[in-house]
């Protein structure tokens, strides 16, 4: 019986090691496919610790890591994202950087060129992307006619470079533009920033050629944790819980009424299906798809083009929230 061949590993690297970081390291030190070479983070005591914890290396420095690696997650504070990447991509270095990918258009347009010039892999961390019931919501949404998103938060103060926008709302946004598949005819944006700076309560509208609107609705000042996605179409309706990776579809019932052999009588008004749904860690199915990005056995699930309209809607809506507060 002929054998399977080994298992192609990468020698890879985390950069950051805080709250993401930390979820990385985790997945990435389980996976057959990688070899786990190191961390870098600008706090070298803490690198230390949790280098120590994964029986891996801390490197004093992001040039020594970078010498060292095939492919690295960056999950730094965003505003730095620029300068890890385009570091590592002038190396040859494959990327998976945290959302967003920037925090301006020029430079986000940039590092996806480098990567192109370089033959290099760059994906953008949008986590959600690879929830199950994601996965399979791109597969039963065909015409969708009103997109209704809720992602509530406590405040944890965990994120202090960006808003709410930026740090939870661009999930919805990303599945929202990758859902609909046609233009943006335009946007708006409206909230308020009661924490600091930035923006904490944020709601995005966004209107696409053929009529279908999305409603986007975020906050991270919230007593109660909801993630969730509604979409409407012509014949049902679908429920997206995020955080069991449900969905659930609705059709309208024949209103029949129907008498039981007891001689109770009732109306069926709806019908509800539930999805099988393959329920796996998204962070993990994230790192697997990487791998396999770079391998040349799949192609990125989302393009940079996708990314960059993305990000384009996110910093407008930010620009929009913050000018009118």
């Amino acid at each position: 019986m002929a054998k399977n061949p080994p298992l192609k590993k990468i020698r890879f690297g985390i950069v950051g090691v805080g709250h993401m970081g930390s979820y990385h390291l985790n997945v990435v030190s389980t996976l057959p496919t990688h070899e786990l070479v190191g961390v870098f983070d600008a706090k070298l005591d803490y690198a230390k610790d949790k280098a120590e914890l994964f029986n891996t290396e801390a490197f004093e420095t992001y040039d020594a890591l970078l010498q060292n690696v095939d492919a690295l997650t960056i999950a730094v504070p965003t505003h730095l994202h620029y300068e890890y990447a385009k570091k590592a991509l002038e190396r040859g270095i494959h990327v998976l950087v945290e959302k967003p990918i920037t925090l301006d258009i020029a430079q986000a347009e940039e590092l996806i060129a480098l990567a192109k010039n370089k033959n290099c892999i760059l994906q953008v961390g949008h986590v959600e992307r690879f929830n199950g019931a994601v996965m399979a919501l791109g597969k039963i949404v065909t015409e969708p006619l009103l997109i209704q998103a809720r992602r509530l938060n406590p405040y944890s103060g965990r994120i202090v470079d960006a808003g709410v926008v930026l740090d939870l709302l661009i999930h919805d946004i990303d599945i929202a533009v990758n859902l609909v598949k046609r233009p943006l005819v335009k946007h708006s944006a409206f909230g308020s920033a009661i924490t600091g700076k930035h923006e904490d309560i944020a709601v995005i509208e966004l209107q696409f050629e053929g009529g279908c609107i999305a409603t986007l609705t975020a906050s991270r000042l919230s007593q109660y944790k909801e993630r969730a996605m509604t979409i409407t179409q012509k014949n049902n309706y679908l429920i997206l819980n995020y955080g069991t990776q449900e969905i659930e579809i609705h059709r309208q019932g024949n209103s029949v009424t129907v008498t039981a052999p007891d001689e109770i009588k009732y109306s069926q008004e709806s019908i509800v299906e539930r999805v099988f749904i393959h329920k796996d860690n998204p962070l993990k199915s994230e790192h697997e798809h990487f791998y396999k990005c770079i391998t040349g056995e799949e192609k990125p699930m989302v393009s940079g083009a996708s990314d960059l309209a993305t990000l384009k809607i996110a910093l407008e809506s930010v620009k929009q929230i913050l000018g009118n507060s």
